[in-house]
């Protein structure tokens, strides 16, 4: 049974953040980058801890020659577009605590039931297989929902997404309506080994005005290119694909189409993608999944006004 108050997430982070200490080793270095104007939810502090925790031990027991344990919170506003990706989802505005960790990462079959009671990949006696299923539980008794984002030898990335608390607070405190989306006419290359993202960023992209190719790896994109007479003025591309990276087709690509611009995008939070070869303080970065509003305004900034 969970005791639901008002709770500040940043605050059970910094409090779990201590125990953490003790329990994931010296050889895993602990990052938090937390939002200082987070907006406050309705959970249970002691239940939500018990969420961070299990994810940490979880990362750790990930990363047995050690590495890096990043746990964010932001404030995110969830449009239809996220919502076509994640339909357990509804429109409106969330907090996110997300967790990433370095280590060896998940194929998809094991991402297919990683939630699962008594499912676990560990040796015998070394795990119950309950961790992951408890956060599952906890997070739906508080509303909110779970989405992970792994690849094998590539880490992952567990972000939780909790009901924005609205009742009584002031009215400069509550959602702001949504901005129109920005538009345009260049062409942008997609590249994008998910149907369901490639076909999403498509559509969003063409009905702003934009033309749009894409090409499902990074070998059909050098493809694409080369048959594409016209001018690419944008490459959007997934970094973490099977065969050719987003970052080794960027840069064969830009090689024959120099003037083209790159924006980069994956599952995992900006602050990890440094482990794969994007520092997101020179390259431009979203996060999948993305809302309309996010895309289009990426777009639209590394493309530059007109």
């Amino acid at each position: 049974m969970l005791e639901l108050k008002i709770v500040d997430v940043n605050v059970v982070v910094e409090e779990v953040s201590r125990m953490l200490l003790r329990t994931i080793g010296e050889d895993i270095r602990q990052i938090r980058l937390l939002r200082p104007d987070l907006w406050s939810v309705r959970a249970d502090p002691g239940q939500l801890g018990q969420v961070i925790m299990n994810l940490a031990v979880n990362a750790r027991d990930a990363m047995p020659k050690g590495g890096k344990l990043v746990i964010e919170t932001d404030n995110v506003e969830v449009d239809e577009a996220y919502v076509a990706g994640h339909p357990e989802m509804t429109v409106g505005s969330y907090v996110q605590l997300a967790v990433s960790d370095t280590g060896c990462g998940m194929d998809q079959a094991t991402l297919a039931h990683v939630f699962q009671p008594f499912f676990t990949t560990k040796e015998q006696g070394k795990g119950t297989g309950l961790g992951l299923a408890t956060v599952f539980g906890i997070v739906k008794q508080c509303g909110g929902h779970v989405w992970v984002y792994s690849e094998p030898g590539r880490g992952t990335t567990f972000r939780i997404f909790l009901p924005r608390l609205t009742e009584g607070v002031g009215e400069a405190d509550r959602p702001k309506a949504r901005r129109e989306l920005q538009r345009g006419s260049e062409t942008i290359l997609i590249v994008e080994d998910e149907t369901m993202i490639r076909e999403l960023a498509s559509a969003i992209l063409e009905s702003c005005g934009y033309s749009v190719v894409v090409a499902a790896s990074g070998e059909e994109a050098l493809v694409v290119s080369e048959r594409e007479s016209r001018e690419i003025h944008l490459l959007l591309t997934d970094v973490v694909m099977p065969g050719i990276s987003g970052v080794e087709a960027a840069a064969r690509l830009k090689s024959a189409r120099p003037g083209m611009r790159v924006l980069y995008m994956s599952g995992y939070t900006d602050n990890v993608m440094l482990h794969h070869g994007v520092s997101t303080s020179t390259m431009a970065f979203i996060q999948k999944p993305f809302t309309q509003q996010v895309l289009t305004d990426n777009v639209r900034q590394v493309l530059g006004t007109r």
